[in-house]
């Protein structure tokens, strides 16, 4: 089971700015490419802030403000790493309550933007392909069970299992791993077992 990363989903040639790109510039970039926000690099390229619309709009109720990204950007810039897990991407963009996070290499040079959008390009996979990941890598690959042994349904990214699996301790186990499948909405799970080996044991090797 592969889990797609930063570097799967991020748009890797980003468009950005220098520090003394000036307001009009930044605008039609904004407009030319049909994007919120563009990264602000330094000499070397790498991400010293961001300047989104939203910076555009405040420039424009407060003359006071520079015209130039170094004067509108928000800094330091929050950014991304290319290995990073699309969770962990999209949990920091909630934190911050941004839509758009620059990637960087190990060098700290932009790579890449990733956006939103391009995380939830995670929940368009077809129901088929979710099915068969978990199918042919969740239960065959990694939990050794028989396909046959579970049905598997997926209806817009809801994952259904049903079926018996051997021990009651396998149960989260294969919940966990099929959450854990890029697309999955939700799991419900109508898994039986057959046999109980949580009991608690008493000291005659017994169940208590």
């Amino acid at each position: 089971m592969r889990n797609r990363r930063v570097a799967d989903l991020m748009t890797p040639t980003a468009v950005s700015v220098q520090r003394g790109t000036a307001f009009k510039e930044i605008a039609r970039l904004l407009d030319e490419y049909g994007i919120t926000a563009v990264p602000v690099v330094d000499d070397e390229g790498r991400p010293v802030g961001v300047v989104s619309e939203a910076d555009l709009l405040r420039r424009q109720t407060s003359k006071a403000t520079p015209s130039t990204a170094e004067g509108m950007m928000s800094s330091p810039a929050v950014v991304a790493e290319p290995q990073w897990s699309a969770v962990r991407a999209a949990r920091v963009m909630e934190q911050h309550r941004i839509k758009r996070l620059p990637v960087v290499d190990a060098s700290g040079l932009l790579t890449g933007v990733i956006s939103r959008s391009d995380l939830l390009q995670l929940f368009l996979r077809r129901d088929r392909a979710i099915q068969e990941e978990i199918l042919e890598d969740v239960l065959t690959r990694i939990l050794g069970v028989s396909p046959a042994a579970l049905s598997v349904d997926v209806a817009d990214g809801r994952v259904t299992l049903s079926g018996t699996v051997e021990h009651r301790s396998m149960l989260p186990v294969v919940v966990r791993l099929c959450e854990s499948v890029d697309g999955v909405v939700e799991v419900v799970d109508r898994l039986g077992y057959e046999v109980d080996d949580t009991a608690t044991q008493g000291d005659d090797g017994r169940a208590a």
